[in-house]
């Protein structure tokens, strides 16, 4: 069994160093730990740090390209060194990387191929009280988005088997997170969690500047992956709520005239048939987008058959150290 420990950084040299050499290299039932950083277009000495901590192979983006997508290509650049599991840690080692071991440890048993962290994050003092409330309203709304029981939805410490690795697919550009879990969950990739200590981290994320543009394109994370995973529903949700009060419009017009002919109620006719003509279009629209969702699902399956069948790198034990294009990196 290989375990991959990938680590996507963006200037992260004063604490990568750190975050490298705490990566355990002998677990129990693992026949080899290497350890995977994904430049994401980093201006300081990053690549070098890596070098010098013991990084076993280094992914450089062209660009920056953001977390999301130096993810992904971390995920298809592990797959292809051969991984047999695939753990994602930050660059700004805020997880305890001592935890690997009890991370893993459920693919390891078979009992899940996808593992979440889950931070104490009542305990963790640099979170403000608004904060932790807002990570557990949006790990509550992750898991009923996606039908699971992840209490740490915002956790980028995780272990991924090497068939779910594959089966994965982000098409968001701002984090993977929220989006790997819903994916998962509509996919019935099996999933569990399990608790993880925390580093102190001194500097403020990188991905926000603020708790409102962290809750707004959280927001939009949601529902656009919603969309995409679950069309035919979100349609017909939005089609009921034009649908029905059309229903109670035309049961109103239909009361008046068999009482008093009617008259002076033809508004509410009007409206309703406005109503309907909306949500008819909805319905069709839905309709629509769950074909496209399933041409999706085809595509995504022979991805991850290719993935899985593309061979391994010779020089595994070597460090790889190239330049990668984001748009040919698929």
């Amino acid at each position: 069994m290989k375990l991959i420990v990938q680590i996507p950084a963006l200037n992260e040299e004063e604490t990568l160093a750190e975050a490298i050499t705490a990566v355990p290299r002998r677990i129990r039932g693992i026949t080899s730990v290497e350890v995977l950083v994904i430049d994401d277009g980093s201006t300081d000495r990053t690549v070098e740090v890596a070098k010098q901590a013991g990084a076993d192979h280094i992914l450089q983006m062209s660009s920056h390209v953001g977390l999301a997508r130096a993810f992904l290509a971390g995920i298809e650049e592990s797959l292809a060194l051969g991984a047999d599991i695939i753990v994602n840690t930050d660059a700004d080692n805020q997880y305890c990387a001592e935890d690997i071991p009890a991370l893993i440890e459920p693919v390891l048993d078979r009992r899940a191929q996808i593992v979440v962290g889950a931070r104490p994050i009542r305990e963790i003092e640099s979170f403000s009280p608004v904060k932790k409330a807002l990570q557990r309203l949006g790990s509550w709304v992750v898991r009923v988005a996606s039908g699971t029981d992840i209490p740490d939805a915002p956790s980028g410490f995780r272990a991924y088997a090497r068939d779910a690795a594959a089966r994965l697919c982000v098409v968001n550009t701002y984090t993977y997170t929220l989006e790997t879990i819903i994916q998962a969950g509509r996919k019935r990739i099996p999933m569990t969690s399990v608790p993880v200590r925390v580093n102190t981290v001194k500097r403020p994320s990188r991905l926000f500047r603020g708790m409102g543009q962290y809750i707004m394109r959280s927001v939009k994370t949601i529902l656009r992956v919603f969309v995409i995973y679950a069309p035919l529903r979100f349609f017909m949700a939005l089609a009921a709520l034009f649908s029905l009060p059309a229903l109670a419009g035309i049961g109103r017009f239909v009361y008046f005239y068999a009482t008093d002919g009617g008259a002076g109620h033809v508004q509410s006719l009007v409206l309703s048939g406005a109503l309907l003509a909306m949500a008819t279009i909805l319905f069709a629209v839905g309709i629509l987008a769950d074909l496209i969702a399933a041409n999706r699902s085809l595509l995504e399956d022979i991805r991850a058959r290719e993935l899985l069948r593309k061979p391994q790198r010779l020089q595994q034990t070597a460090k790889v150290v190239h330049a990668v294009d984001f748009a040919n990196a698929s």
